[in-house]
């Protein structure tokens, strides 16, 4: 399992959560900043032939300040999970948090 270490506790709005993200991950030039495509990136850096621990500092915050992009995150690991595991996959992404 790959671990990776991401800070979100700068993050108050959606375009600073894509951007934290996309440097973090490197994602794509043509990431469209939305979480269809967040699922899509991460899907592509997590999963594959690895299963990824993603850890969140600054969720508590984050849960205060913007608790829709809280569930969002919590809502779309999810989803990434059950698309793996519905594919006959055996990777996961797993998320903990840390104020």
């Amino acid at each position: 399992m790959e671990h990776a270490q991401i800070d979100i506790s700068s993050v108050s709005n959606w375009e600073e959560f894509h951007a934290v993200f996309a440097h973090k991950f490197s994602f794509p030039d043509y990431y469209g900043k939305n979480m269809n495509a967040w699922i899509d990136c991460m899907e592509d850096f997590a999963l594959g032939d690895r299963s990824l621990m993603l850890h969140m500092d600054g969720m508590a915050k984050l849960k205060e300040v913007c608790p829709e992009i809280y569930e969002a995150i919590c809502e779309c690991s999810s989803f990434i999970n059950y698309r793996s595991k519905e594919s006959g996959g055996s990777t996961f992404l797993a998320l903990s948090f840390s104020s």
